[in-house]
């Protein structure tokens, strides 16, 4: 699907320097010192219009949530959200995650959300799926000891692809559903996408796990 352009997303984004930090790298190590509270800190990667970030700290203030989107048209949603429901445990970054060592410490993130992430069919684009072992690699060396990685996705190909690479780098498994909806009698925060195929009737694929220190 072709994004539409915001043309006004970069002014708009860049307005709000208390939610929007267009610096990161600057921040690494220090991200706690621009919320409210420290306390536990969750990101998810693709936050789209930030509907899921958005309820999920909603109902959690105990924890600080981070949400990262490289599309400005998409992340100007998110923070308009934000700026009409504003929450002091949310903060938006507008940046990309094949650069999150250079955004985040070792251990600064005590778990992380890739939910409805693009599955790059094609095989010549899969250093791009973001369960790609490099970006394994990358959300093992960001996360706490015991931290909890959480992926959602209406794509069995991606689904299936996540599951071979999680089995060729050791991951050890917490929860793993063909049909998350229907298998599961928890609360689920539900993303766009999300609240969208299921109403369609779609299956959502699930998996939880942790990564192991090569």
């Amino acid at each position: 699907m072709r994004l539409r352009k915001v043309k006004y997303a970069m002014a708009k984004i860049s307005s709000y320097p208390e939610l929007m930090i267009l610096d990161p790298e600057n921040h690494r190590g220090s991200w706690q010192s621009l919320f409210q509270k420290s306390q536990p800190i969750h990101l998810e990667i693709g936050i789209g219009k930030g509907k899921f970030i958005h309820e999920l700290a909603q109902s959690h203030p105990e924890i600080n949530f981070i949400g990262i989107e490289k599309y400005d048209s998409v992340i100007v949603r998110a923070l308009e959200r934000l700026i009409d429901s504003p929450l002091p445990n949310v903060i938006l970054i507008y940046g990309d995650a094949e650069k999150i060592t250079s955004y985040f410490e070792k251990g600064e993130i005590n778990h992380l959300y890739l939910n409805f992430s693009d599955p790059w069919p094609k095989n010549s684009h899969k250093k791009r799926r973001l369960t790609h072992p490099l970006f394994l690699e990358r959300y093992q060396s960001i996360l706490s000891k015991d931290g909890l990685v959480e992926f959602k996705t209406d794509n069995f190909g991606l689904f299936e692809y996540t599951m071979m690479t999680l089995v060729e780098s050791n991951a050890i498994f917490h929860e793993l559903s063909l049909n998350l909806h229907q298998q599961t009698d928890k609360e689920i925060v539900m993303t766009e996408f999300e609240t969208k195929f299921t109403q369609m009737g779609f299956p959502i694929y699930y998996i939880s796990f942790q990564l192991k220190e090569s």
